[in-house]
Parts: C-alpha cells; sequence; structure tokens
C-alpha cells in the first residue's frame, strides 16, 4: 500500500511583532481583555510592502524542501491554500513556482479559509497514493494584517490575526507504520455569511435583502468595490464570534473522533493533536471534551495568533523542531472555519 509521507516541514513568520499593548495605538482594547477570549499574546505582521503570502510561502517552502533533501526543481505539484492572495488573481500557487524558478508544473490554489491546509493536504495525499505525483510541496500562508479594520468597531476580529507561512513536502512510502493513515472533510454552507468578507464580489449584496438595503440605488452600479463599502466598514472580515464558537466545539472533537475511530484507535493512542490555532478557548474545550493530556495537545497562538491557513502547517513545523513529534508517533491534526468546513487527518509521523 501506498502512503503519502511528510517527508520535510518548514515556516516562516514576519520578524515584527505586534504585542496587544501595542494594539491599544489603534483600539479601545486590553491585554487582559484579548487574552481572556482568544489566549492570544501577540502576533507576527508581515512588512507593508516587502512581503507578501507568496513570499512568506516561499521561505516556508525554502526549508521543508531542503529538509526533504530536495531542490526546488524535484517538486511536481504545488498546492498553495490562502484567503489573503497577492491578487485577486492569478493565485499564488504559480506565483511561488515562479519565485522558486521552478519546472513547468502544476499549481493549485485551494480557498477553504482556516481548513484550507487541511483540504490542501487531503488533496495532495491523493496525488500522491494514484502515483500520479511524487514530490509534492503543499503550503499554507497568509498575510492577514494588511486587511484588518484596526478601530475600535473592528477589534473583535482585528486583535485575533496574525502573519505567516508554513509549507510541507509530501512523498510516497511503502511503509506500513508511516504516512498518512486518512484525511477526512465536511461543510456545510447554512450559515456561511456569519464568518465571511463579503466585499470585493460578485454577489452584488443579494444574499441577503438586510444587506442590500445598506447601499442605496446611487450606489448599486458599483457594488463590486465602492467609496461607499469603504466609508461603511464593508470592506473588512465580519464574525459573529460566539456562533462560530458554538459551531466549532461540536465540529471540531467530532472530527477528530472520526480519524480515530476509521483507523480503530482511540484518543489514548493520540502522541499529538495539533488544532488550527483559531481561539485558546475552542482548543481547551476540544482538549477536556477528548480527555486529552497538557502533552497531547499542541497550541502556539499565543505568539502568533490566528495565521488561518498557515497555522497549522506552522505549529507542526514548530512541534517537530521542539522534539514534540517523533518516529512513529501518531499526530492528528483537525481545523473548523469559515464556510462553515472543518476536517481532520490523522498520521503516523
Amino acid at each position: 500500500m501506498v502512503r503519502s509521507r511528510i517527508a520535510g516541514t518548514g515556516k516562516y513568520v514576519p520578524a515584527n511583532i505586534v504585542t496587544n499593548k501595542d494594539l491599544l495605538k489603534y483600539m479601545d482594547t486590553s491585554d487582559e481583555w484579548i487574552q481572556e477570549r482568544t489566549g492570544i499574546q501577540e502576533r507576527h505582521y508581515a512588512h507593508r510592502t516587502e512581503e507578501t503570502t507568496t513570499t512568506m510561502g516561499v521561505e516556508a517552502a525554502r526549508i521543508a524542501i531542503e529538509r526533504a533533501g530536495l531542490t526546488p526543481q524535484d517538486i511536481d505539484f504545488i498546492v498553495f491554500a490562502t484567503l489573503s492572495p497577492d491578487y485577486y488573481f492569478p493565485g499564488c500557487g504559480v506565483l511561488l513556482q515562479r519565485a522558486m524558478k521552478m519546472k513547468e508544473i502544476g499549481a493549485l490554489d485551494v480557498r477553504n479559509q482556516c481548513s484550507g491546509f487541511m483540504y490542501a493536504l487531503s488533496v495532495a495525499d491523493q496525488f500522491i497514493k494514484t502515483g500520479m505525483y511524487k514530490n509534492i510541496l503543499v503550503v499554507g500562508a497568509e498575510k492577514h494584517s494588511f486587511g484588518l479594520d484596526f478601530s475600535t468597531r473592528g477589534r473583535n476580529v482585528s486583535v485575533i490575526f496574525g502573519d505567516g507561512a508554513g509549507a510541507v513536502v509530501l512523498q510516497p512510502t511503502t511503509n506500513e507504520n508511516q504516512g498518512i493513515l486518512s484525511t477526512h472533510l465536511h461543510s456545510d454552507g447554512a450559515n456561511a455569511e456569519i464568518l465571511a468578507m463579503y466585499n470585493p464580489g460578485t454577489h452584488a449584496n443579494h444574499w441577503t435583502e438586510q444587506k442590500l438595503a445598506d447601499f442605496d440605488e446611487a450606489e448599486m452600479g458599483e457594488m463590486f468595490f465602492s467609496h461607499a463599502m469603504i466609508d461603511k466598514a464593508q470592506v473588512y472580515p465580519n464574525m459573529d464570534g460566539p456562533a462560530v464558537f458554538k459551531v466549532a466545539v461540536e465540529k471540531f472533537p467530532a472530527v477528530i473522533r472520526e480519524a480515530l475511530e476509521t483507523n480503530h484507535l482511540a484518543t489514548t493512542d493520540l502522541s499529538l493533536l495539533i488544532p488550527h490555532q483559531a481561539n485558546l478557548r475552542i482548543s481547551q474545550f476540544v482538549q477536556k471534551k477528548l480527555q486529552l493530556r497538557d502533552d497531547q495537545v499542541y497550541n502556539n497562538i499565543q505568539q502568533y495568533g490566528n495565521t488561518t491557513a498557515a497555522s497549522i502547517p506552522i505549529a507542526l513545523c514548530e512541534a517537530w523542531e521542539m522534539g514534540k513529534i517523533k518516529e512513529g508517533d501518531l499526530v492528528c491534526l483537525a481545523a473548523f472555519g469559515s464556510g462553515f468546513t472543518w476536517a481532520s487527518a490523522l498520521l503516523k509521523w
């Protein structure tokens, strides 16, 4: 049986560290308020003009490729997950391929937000198992800081997010005690708009009469992007935090259990759970619900904030670098986010 194994990991976070106290310059908040609700102490912000989602992805990819014992010319497919691409189009996959001077290989972009890396990993896993590709680069990268509302009005969202990138290289293995055992992907779009960035978009605000009523007739001709959208703060992420929390704490443990049960394993078999770093309170709730020990769960949201598609590969790389993941360990990766989408992967290191 051919499985996919992670042959190399890499991460990159910008040098600029922004603490909770630094945010006091822009909004009415406090270190205590942020930590109590999210667990976040600081996050990293990319340079405004010199760093992009792609350039950060490139830095993480270089490390992952080198650790896999490869060169960029050895990569034969790219899967790039992000919600904050350099351009509306084209996607970051081809930009990374160009920047790393790779061959004319395929490049796929994944837009599943917080679950983006998990979906990307699952897609790459299928390509490896079918024998279509041998060395696949999977990247999760985000530059949130350029598009957040740094005012008291936007603090519930803006204090949460940070910038960064993570990457892995997948290769085939026939070792029965190594590789991705299974991946599990889910979605439910019934309440998609409670965690979303509406504009710019092609919906023309028709998804809800209430939102359509926010615009007068003169603005309707500028619905893709307009000054009115900026003035009314409709170009920033929107989130109903309590509603998201309620669903996350249900779906997160369920998809982790699904991965374990599919492989006839129990939580006691788990060496390490690496959840998407959305909110430390969510991770703590999931840990308690699954009755996992502290040493079975890895969190780093305290230092990085929520880096969306980058959070799991950053945490995976960091945990490996710290010696928390060793050969033969059973590792579970899990995510929940906008869409709603949620996913998990179970693997033997």
